[in-house]
């Protein structure tokens, strides 16, 4: 019988609404295999989903998704590291001491727009350490603001918004050297994102590979079938693994669902197979 996997999610510890156990544990009702915990710039929630997945019986994998200092955007996975790993977490101190004090500023231009919104409104919501601008949005539409967090963004916390505030991010190859140093993986995340086409990517993730990416990528919820084929034959160009994920938000992503996105996706457990096969511990 097939076994079948999710290796990006986000729980309460970044901006997810399920908390790591509540992640493994759906996991577990859906009969899901194995499950990465990808929270954005914090390992916070991997222990406590370890845990739980020797209480459900669910395969673990730590997890964690950096945003790369770009000119346009792109996110790089780290999976499969040994946890936990101390030489990592200097880094993400200095990433979670960044986003506190570009919460403080959001929240001063929000202010100037007649939007009353407290640290701790914003805390409220924000269960772990990545406080981000979800979070920001959750305050706002409870204090009535706005009525959806789609409206936050559009309105005042998407790029080019009145109270959007740029974050301090790391290079495409300081994340996959610290990724790397930590004996895991990195991989490019949802590619289309980036807003290239297929032989621009090719050109860019051949760079990355040289700098030592390891993979792409190859399932994510947003992809179409067209995609998702044309960027598992990129990482066969390319020579490089795949790996997959929903993209798990929880009530932050409507219609997103742990292990099938938006219901049809499936990603087998060869690709965590193989994932592991190119382990560095």
């Amino acid at each position: 019988m097939e076994k079948y996997i999710d290796l990006h999610t986000h729980s309460t510890c970044s901006d997810g609404t399920f908390t790591p156990e509540e992640i493994i544990k759906k996991a577990y009702e859906l009969g899901l295999a194995a499950v990465a915990i990808t929270d954005h710039d914090t390992l916070s929630g991997v222990k406590e989903a370890i845990e739980a997945g020797k209480k459900y019986g669910i395969e673990v994998i730590a997890g964690i998704e950096f945003s790369v200092d770009n000119d346009y955007p792109m996110h790089i996975l780290g999976l499969d590291f040994s946890f936990p790993c101390s030489s990592m977490e200097n880094t993400l101190n200095a990433l979670t001491a960044d986003r506190q004090d570009r919460m403080k500023k959001m929240l001063l231009k929000l202010k100037d727009l007649g939007i009353s919104i407290d640290e701790s409104d914003v805390m409220e919501f924000a269960g772990g350490e990545s406080v981000g601008r979800p979070h920001i949005a959750q305050a706002m539409v409870k204090k009535g603001y706005v009525s959806t967090i789609l409206e936050a963004f559009q309105k005042y916390l998407a790029f080019g918004m009145p109270a959007y505030v740029k974050r301090k991010k790391l290079t495409a190859y300081e994340i996959i050297n610290l990724i790397k140093e930590n004996g895991g993986q990195s991989f490019v995340a949802h590619l289309h994102q980036t807003g290239k086409t297929t032989d621009e990517l090719y050109e860019i993730i051949s760079d990355l590979k040289a700098h030592g990416l390891d993979g792409i990528e190859g399932y994510h919820t947003e992809y179409t079938a067209e995609m998702g084929m044309d960027y598992r034959k990129l990482a066969d160009d390319l020579e490089l693994i795949i790996s997959g994920g929903s993209d798990f938000h929880g009530n932050n992503k409507v219609n997103v669902n742990l292990g099938t996105g938006r219901g049809d996706m499936k990603i087998p457990y060869s690709v965590l197979e193989n994932i592991k096969k190119h382990r560095l511990y």
